[in-house]
């Protein structure tokens, strides 16, 4: 067996690229209290990678505290110090390569 082969049957045994459960964040988002928190549905993502890029460039928006992406739903919860600009967090799930939906 080769080191090719090897790398495609773990991937496929492992249903992400990220991890085993298919995603690159394992661990529960924290809340914080007096935080805004926000759920916005995205469509486009597949996996843990996906998942990364989303969270990635959302928490670059100036007062994200968290955020957390999720595939399997296309949901993306975003804990903030106060209200974003929905034109933001459209332009950063663009920039994701994904599409914002709304708020979910």
């Amino acid at each position: 067996m080769t080191a090719e082969t090897e790398t495609k049957t773990e991937a496929t045994t492992t249903g992400s690229c990220c991890s085993p459960s298919g995603s690159c964040h394992d661990a529960p988002a924290e809340v914080q209290v007096g935080a805004v928190t926000t759920e916005y549905q995205v469509s486009g993502m597949t996996c843990g990678h996906c998942e990364g890029a989303v969270a990635g460039e959302v928490s670059e928006i100036p007062g994200v505290t968290s955020v957390k992406a999720v595939a399997s739903t296309g949901r993306v919860t975003v804990v903030s110090d106060a209200p974003l600009d929905p034109e933001a967090v459209r332009a950063a799930v663009d920039e994701a390569g994904y599409e914002l939906v709304g708020q979910a």
